[in-house]
């Protein structure tokens, strides 16, 4: 038998013992075991030793690679690992040959990036990392991802607002998407998250940066942020050791001080170190601090304090992981000693990294000189070098490959970092106050709703989505007075205050905001809504004053976005507040406000769709365009209740001078049909007032003793009854010139002449009743088939006119459009909008003689004074989307039923299918066979309708689909219809379709 060296066997047998003694065990919910010493700590949760997950330890292949490494650096090499230099990727050839100097002669061994681009970047890091022996750990201070240091790259939300996120499942995920985005940029470290419990809230430094005051909700969040990144393989550092929450002084500028007893530090600020350092934190940065109750020595800064990193960090709390400095170009450590002197105590406290150290050689010089006087052992210096390369090589970089740099810009700007935004801020943005629940804003038919803005930032996404819920007005005025003059006449006045989202801008509420914010609250229903940290309102003591309180936390176009969705109550509110506001709001306060059936905002991912896929849109709308099949288009797609896709095209006219805008109004031709005329004669239906069974001669006296008396009401709507497909009513107002007579006519309005058909043009207000008895006697078809018909729809306004005493543009208005917020829509628009939003249809060379702008361009319904059943309606695809998806939703929107489902199945149900009629009551249906108004690929579910103007609206309840499609491709004249021909309208169906993920 072998001798067995005792010593050997001690150590063994004491491995085994700790080993048997800890395996399946918990330790105490009081005491945590650090190294050999139970440390008291107050409310920890009890915490699993078994299977901690330590992404510093390396498998036999890594120690023999470190090993290797180790051994045949010189000493030069070695102290070069210690150092990671500042770069920066917007600097010139100056800035680039000194880098280059250091990374040659410096040896250093690391290099985090500060500004510039990815691009740019990517191409440094494959430079540095060419010119280095052992390969450049590359880092990068990226808190809300890469865009807080990067131009072209994604800006997450801060923590303060992640720290209103109740599902940690999506703050892990964030983790991940960054982790993936460093990883692709050929990044090992993010030096984040901030663990720093914002425990004072005129913390000039952290605020924002902070998951919050509550230590076991920045722990949470930490940790839930760490595992994403580490889950890419990207090593998670958390900052700023000991705790940096408590201080009103920035350490970039001077050393604040930590009054804290070291109690009450193990208490609070170590908290989410602990829960970090269990979960298998890579790496942990010091802050520069001054903490009396951890270093005895006056000012000295906690970054280069031996009791703090090495008795602290690593002794008492156990630490395994690497230990970074904050920067020591930093004023808080850097006006202590010289930069030599500084890095040097940095290291001699227990740091293994040197985080943005000044004058690099004179350090490598003073590291020389203490070495050889064995003031550094080797012990110490392999201690840390060797941790380093343990660390590169579980990032790879044993096997480094430089950075691909094809589509680079494309793969860190995904459309899932959009999806997963719009996630964090639906489940971020708080409601503090909700006085007889203001939100969500109901009862539109019955609000007037105005916008004042307070402070710099921009506001145009949450302009913008509010007036696609409503008619909401922009009201400014200095004098607080006047100010209130205007308001006088609105319900609801929303008070946005708006910060840039730029880092550490002080964002706090002005006295005079204060003020303004005051007076309008005082003296109307006010709901404020606050679009930065919840810390500006600190100052504000007049809550009582306001009926509604959101905080939105950010200023970012999907912040504003979500919190409009949220105030018209398409998002519920989900967040909690993540600090307290003074006695009036304490942490972890937040209401819940009610969700309502209307239409919202997102990525198409988030409603499973393919938004590369769908972005084919734009090129086959381009193409009609630059083929001239119309001079604008307006596009819009929404899934399951979510618009995903808004877009307008081209200019009003060929002459390219007004742009298409998502506002602007079109003539939507026939689409009148089902957005004006039949939701009011489902209400009749719903009502029980008709039925499909119904005649005509029933309905209106009119066709009693007619040829149409017996048409019921199913056959009359499923253009089945041998209508013909129109009449030549415009002869009838004609004289013998061709040109408008007389009789019917007058160039300004007088008595009995007040429709207006046009430019100086008014028809005789009785024409309409001409036109009915018209239709009265026109032919029928001697068999029944099906026969498109524009009569239908004259018919059934007459009949809703004569029914309700109200003509069809107040009945819709009344019945529909208010309630829906379809502000954007009606008939006659040059009664209510500026002429300049509306596109012109044609110039009319027949009969007006003039260009058609704001006037409808069916000549028919312009002789009805341009509200027929058929035509006359002019709107905008958001508006239109909102009716479609009350059809969609059987007649429910914004939680208000205006109809039953069984109603709205009765009109989609294509009863004479068999007889190969394709339409349904009133909607038109896919085609049965070869050709119909669809792409071919909606379900038969699905409904609809197209319009001559190049109009197409349609709805498919199987896959939740509503697809609006707008333009004037009768402009300049109403040629050959080349948009139906080259199935513009089709093929951007087709698309969306092929865009169905799941």
């Amino acid at each position: 038998m072998k001798k067995i060296d005792i010593k050997i066997f001690t150590f063994c047998v004491l491995i085994l013992f700790v080993a048997a003694s800890c395996v399946g065990t918990k330790i105490n919910k009081n005491e945590v075991i650090v190294t050999n010493i139970p440390v008291k700590i107050k409310n920890v949760d009890s915490i699993a030793i078994t299977n901690t997950p330590l992404l510093f330890d390396v498998k036999l292949e890594g120690m023999k690679w470190v090993d290797s490494v180790y051994s045949s650096m010189s000493l030069e090499e070695k102290f070069g690992q210690l150092f990671m230099i500042a770069a920066y990727s917007n600097k010139d050839a100056k800035h680039v040959n000194s880098i280059e100097k250091l990374v040659k002669e410096s040896k250093v061994g690391g290099i985090i990036f500060f500004q510039g681009g990815p691009l740019r970047q990517a191409k440094l890091t494959n430079r540095y990392q060419s010119i280095s022996k052992i390969p450049l750990f590359i880092g990068v201070d990226a808190e809300w991802g890469l865009g807080m240091r990067l131009d072209s790259t994604y800006r997450y939300p801060w923590n303060m607002t992640l720290g209103a996120v109740q599902d940690l499942k999506l703050i892990e995920k964030l983790g991940a998407q960054m982790g993936q985005q460093s990883r692709r940029l050929g990044l090992q470290f993010n030096f984040a998250p901030v663990v720093d419990i914002n425990s004072n809230p005129k913390n000039p430094i952290i605020g924002f940066r902070s998951f919050g005051e509550d230590k076991f909700k920045v722990a949470e969040r930490a940790v839930s942020l760490m595992k994403g990144l580490q889950s890419q393989n990207v090593f998670a550092t958390a900052k700023h050791f000991p705790g940096h929450g408590d201080t009103s002084k920035d350490s970039h500028k001077e050393l604040p001080t930590i009054i804290s007893t070291k109690e009450s530090l193990i208490d609070i600020e170590f908290y989410p170190y602990q829960k970090m350092f269990h979960e298998g934190l890579s790496s942990v940065m010091v802050g520069h601090l001054n903490v009396p109750s951890l270093e005895s020595r006056r000012n000295y800064p906690s970054s280069i304090s031996y009791d703090v990193v090495t008795n602290v960090l690593q002794k008492e709390l156990g630490f395994k992981g690497l230990i970074f400095t904050d920067a020591l170009n930093m004023k808080g450590v850097s006006d202590f000693k010289i930069p030599s002197e500084v890095n040097f105590e940095a290291f001699m406290a227990g740091n293994d990294v040197l985080l943005f150290p000044e004058n690099v050689p004179a350090t490598i010089e003073k590291f020389k000189e203490a070495y050889a006087q064995n003031i550094l052992s080797e012990e110490r210096l392999a201690f840390s070098v060797k941790k380093i390369l343990k660390f590169k090589f579980k990032a790879g970089l044993n096997k480094y490959q430089p950075i691909v740099t094809d589509n680079l810009y494309k793969d860190l700007n995904k459309a899932e970092n959009d999806v997963l935004q719009y996630e964090l801020y639906e489940n971020a943005i708080t409601v503090l106050k909700n006085t007889n629940a203001t939100l969500p804003i109901k009862n539109l038919a019955e609000q007037k709703i105005a916008y004042v803005k307070i402070g710099d930032g921009n506001n145009d996404s949450f302009i913008s989505t509010l007036q696609k819920y409503a008619d909401v007005t922009v009201v400014e005025d200095r004098n607080l007075d006047s100010l209130q003059v205007k308001l006088k006449p609105f319900t609801t006045v929303i008070i946005g205050f708006h910060k840039a989202d730029g880092a550490f801008k002080n964002d706090d509420l002005r006295l005079d905001e204060l003020a303004k914010i005051n007076f309008i609250a005082q003296n109307n229903n006010v709901i404020l809504n606050l679009f930065s940290k919840p810390y500006a309102l600190l100052p504000f003591d007049n809550f009582d004053a306001i009926e509604g309180l959101v905080i939105s936390y950010q200023n970012s176009a999907i912040s504003q976005i979500v919190s409009a969705e949220l105030i018209f109550g398409a998002v519920e509110a989900k967040g909690k507040l993540p600090v307290s506001i003074n006695s009036k709001f304490k942490v972890n306060d937040g209401l819940s406000t009610e969700k309502l059936d209307r239409l919202g905002f997102t990525t198409a991912e988030n409603v499973g769709m393919n938004s590369e896929i769908l972005s084919k849109i734009d090129g086959i709308a381009n193409k009609a365009i630059n083929l001239k099949m119309t001079p604008g288009i307006q596009v819009l797609v929404a899934r399951k209740g979510k618009v995903i896709y808004q877009k307008s095209f081209g200019y009003h006219t060929y002459e390219k001078s007004i742009k298409v805008q998502n506002s602007d109004i079109y003539d939507v031709a026939s689409l009148t049909k089902i957005l004006a005329t039949l939701p009011n004669v489902i209400l009749q239906y719903d009502e029980k007032k008709i039925n499909l069974e119904t005649t005509l001669g029933t309905m209106s006296p009119v066709f009693k003793g007619s040829n149409k008396e017996s048409i019921n009401l199913k056959d009359l709507l499923s253009h089945y009854a041998g209508l013909a497909a129109g009449l030549p009513f415009y002869k009838a107002a004609m004289n013998e010139a061709k040109l408008p007579s007389y009789i019917y006519f007058r160039k300004l309005p007088e008595e009995n002449f007040t429709k207006r058909v046009g430019d100086s043009l008014y028809i005789r207000n009785d024409f309409s009743d001409k036109m009915v008895d018209m239709i009265v006697k026109s032919k029928l078809s001697g068999k029944k088939e099906y026969k498109y018909s524009d009569l239908t729809f004259m018919i059934l306004k007459d009949y809703l006119e004569k029914t309700t005493g109200k003509t069809l543009d107040v009945l819709i208005q009344e019945n529909f459009y208010r309630s829906l917020g379809m502000n954007n829509s009606t008939f006659n628009p040059l009664n209510n909008f500026d002429k300049n939003r509306i596109p012109p249809t044609e110039t009319d060379t027949y009969f007006r003689r003039q260009l058609l702008q704001g006037y409808v361009n069916d000549l028919s319904a312009a002789l009805e004074g341009g509200v027929s059943g058929h035509a006359g309606a002019f709107s905008n695809a958001m508006d239109v989307a909102k009716l479609m998806q009350l059809y969609l939703q059987k007649g429910s929107y914004g939680n208000h039923r205006y109809f039953s489902e069984k109603t709205f199945e009765d009109f989609n149900t294509c009863y004479f299918c068999a007889a190969g009629n394709r339409r349904g009551v009133g909607f038109d249906k896919p085609q049965l066979g070869s050709s119909g108004p669809t792409c071919g690929c909606a379900s038969m579910t699905s409904f609809g309708h197209t319009g001559y103007t190049g109009t197409m609206a349609w709805a498919d309840p199987e896959n939740q689909i509503v697809y609006v499609f707008l333009s004037n491709r009768t402009f300049p004249v109403a040629a050959e219809n080349r948009l139906s021909k080259a199935n513009i309208r089709e093929d951007i169906q087709q698309v969306i379709y092929e865009a169905i993920i799941n």
